[in-house]
């Protein structure tokens, strides 16, 4: 089977989208599809497409671009709130390992219970190459200090550490240390590592640029459980499978590790100022400002 789709100019796709129905300036078009992929883009049109391929009778290029401007910058918002969870969570998981287990807990299978081996020397790998691969003056400062060492002491192989090496240590971590961690966030380990995976995936689709509005989410977090804390219940459920369980879930974090931070108030301001958006797509229902969570 052959593809036998050619590649089209900007002009040419702009002259596409104007032949089915697109409302728009041919010249400011052309600009945006120079700017933004055509395929990027048709994200975001496609719920105003037919069954035929043409456009709903109305559809403004204008009303696609507010919708593509929204998506882009609540994924700024919502990388600043990932930033703050994972630098407090590896923080804090750093804290309790090198104060159970000493200055290279990393290096010690005791502080990862049940961990593969060949995970563990992979993980040990990444870290090395990490610091490897570092200009950071304070990698450069303990090799010309410490050269006898090999491996950075945790407390520094955390700052340049991924967020997906941050969740493989979390995860193997014992029982014990995960839930000291989730205590500070009044849930359980279970529901905290849980957390984490749904945080890492969003925080991989952000830096890929990828959209999040009207997203099904591929990686679910838990909810809490309603006998732990009923307000994810009332005065009905944060549903697990769109983008409001994943801001509800950064609020709740954040009203622990950045209080003063004002991200609600931000995320407020972005809505407002994209009030058309449907953020029934997104899981947000009407009254979302009057749930407990977001008080």
């Amino acid at each position: 089977m052959n593809y036998s789709k050619p590649p089209l100019t900007y002009e040419q796709q702009a002259d596409l989208l104007l032949s089915r129905g697109l409302l728009a300036d041919r010249a400011e078009l052309v600009a945006k599809l120079t700017a933004v992929n055509y395929y990027r883009l048709s994200a975001y049109w496609f719920p105003f497409k037919r069954p035929d391929n043409t456009f709903e009778p109305g559809t403004e290029f204008k009303t696609i671009w507010r919708r593509y401007t929204f998506d882009r910058q609540l994924r700024l918002l919502v990388m600043d709130a990932v930033e703050r969870v994972e630098i407090a969570v590896r923080s804090r998981l750093v804290y309790e390992l090198v104060h159970q287990y000493g200055t290279f807990a990393h290096l010690d299978p005791k502080a990862f219970p049940g961990i593969p081996a060949p995970e563990h020397q992979r993980l040990l790998d990444e870290l090395h190459d990490n610091a490897q691969r570092s200009r950071e003056a304070f990698v450069d400062h303990f090799r010309k200090t410490y050269d006898e060492f090999p491996d950075l002491p945790l407390w520094a192989a955390v700052e340049t550490m991924m967020f997906g090496q941050m969740l493989t240590m979390f995860r193997h971590s014992g029982k014990h240390v995960q839930r000291a961690i989730a205590t500070d966030y009044k849930i359980t380990g279970v529901v905290l590592q849980s957390w984490l995976f749904t945080l890492n995936y969003i925080r991989n689709l952000c830096a890929h640029h990828s959209r999040l509005w009207n997203r099904e989410l591929a990686i679910k977090p838990i909810i809490p459980d309603i006998r732990h804390d009923p307000r994810w219940y009332a005065p009905h459920a944060v549903a697990n499978n769109r983008m409001f369980a994943v801001l509800t879930l950064l609020r709740y974090l954040l009203t622990f590790t950045a209080p003063q931070s004002k991200w609600r108030d931000r995320l407020y301001d972005h809505f407002d100022n994209y009030n058309e958006i449907p953020l029934l797509l997104m899981g947000i229902p009407a009254d979302w400002k009057d749930h407990p969570l977001w008080k």
